[in-house]
Parts: C-alpha cells; structure tokens; sequence
C-alpha cells in the first residue's frame, strides 16, 4: 500500500505559507493527496494533554538574530516570485485559535478557502491572525460560521493534541516539514527535492533494530539547526 505524504503546516510561519503555495500550485487540493495537520507553539493547556499522551514538543524557540535573518530571507524569497507580503507583529499570540479553526473548517470542508484568508490577512495585510475578530472574519470569507470557528471546545481542543502528538511521533522539529514513508523534507527549499520524488513510490520503512544488537547511528544529537 502506497503511504500519503505528510505535510505539518503552520500559520505562523512564512517559509510554511512559500511551501504551502508551492505545493498547490502542483497539488491545488491538497486534502486529496496529502494528510495535512497543523503545527503550532501549544499553550498550557494543550502543552498538559499532549504530556499526557505521552508527547512533547520538539521545536525550539529562535533567536532574535535568526528572527531577523528569517525575515530577510522570507521577503527575499517572496520577491523573487513576485508576491508582495507583510511582515506582522507577534505579541504573546495564542496560536491555538487559527489551527483549532483550521481544524473546524476541515470538517466543513472549507479548509483551504479558510487557510486561504488566513494567510492573506496574516501576510498580505499583516492582521493579527490570533485575535477572534480576525479570525472571524476569515472564516465569514471562507463560507463559515464565524462564531462556530472561533469556539473553544473540549473536542476540537483534543484534536489538536492529537495534530501535535503525531508531529511527536513523526520527529517534527521545524516548519514546513514533509514526511513520505521513511523519507523527510523540512523547510521550504526541500519542496522541490520532495516533488521530484512523488509520486514515486517511496522505499519501505527500515526494520527495526533486533534486540541485543546496535543502530548504526550512536552519535548524539547535533545543533544545526
């Protein structure tokens, strides 16, 4: 059985919002090929219910010289395909609210015209996508409720603890990250390996390791970040 890519998205990203737009450009309905789950820096209480499924969250918090190097290189990026961006202010966002949202608007079906006014008002207006009102009107301009989208449910909570347990379970580090089989893409400049890969399909997971004996791999974890 062929396996379906991975993607792990975020609003908050704009290398994810490159990649993602690549990706349609070649996959206009991703929903029909992929499974796409959103990633977000979980609040205390998502942060308790992904504890206590067992998982963590392995994304560390960048530094103020990398933000700025990041925000360099996005705009370069964008120009250099003739999108027109801006830069938005985050202060003490809850990111919760846009992905729960997104999560809702996947269950009408309206996922991608929900992520579509997201990103225009987080990246073409610099709006604060983590307010209700944003995200309100988003939702009005996707064809939603507008109050549905914003609710703060035990249900939709736990499904976003699941997004972030599978992210866990996948080695999710960083934003945008692609996994195929036993194949990995992370950042926006992997899209472009990954596609000349698919849809071929992918090599078969390796066999785990028989007790008694060692992976090849004893080094520790390195910082390239």
């Amino acid at each position: 059985m062929k396996r379906r890519p991975r993607l792990y998205f975020s609003f908050r990203s704009p290398y994810s919002w490159l990649a993602v737009r690549r990706l349609r450009e070649v996959v206009p309905d991703l929903s029909s090929a992929f499974d796409c789950m959103p990633y977000w820096d979980p609040d205390e209480q998502t942060s308790a219910g992904l504890k206590a499924r067992g998982g963590e969250f392995h994304y560390v918090q960048m530094s103020r010289a990398k933000h700025l190097y990041m925000l360099m290189d996005t705009k370069r990026l964008a120009a250099a395909h003739g999108i027109t961006m801006a830069w938005p202010v985050d202060i003490d966002s809850w990111w919760e609210l846009p992905h729960l949202a997104w999560l809702y608007a996947r269950t009408q079906g309206r996922e991608w015209e929900f992520y579509d006014a997201v990103v225009a008002a987080r990246w073409g207006r610099a709006e604060d996508i983590c307010t209700r009102p944003v995200i309100e009107a988003a939702a009005v301009r996707a064809g939603l409720d507008p109050s549905a989208a914003v609710l703060d449910e035990p249900e939709r909570r736990a499904e976003g603890v699941e997004c972030l347990y599978r992210a866990y379970l996948d080695d999710v580090f960083g934003i945008p990250y692609l996994k195929w089989g036993p194949h990995r893409f992370w950042g926006v400049d992997r899209v472009e390996p990954f596609l000349s890969m698919w849809p071929a399909p992918p090599v078969p997971e390796p066999a785990a390791v028989a007790p008694g004996r060692q992976a090849y791999d004893t080094d520790t974890a390195g910082g390239c970040g």
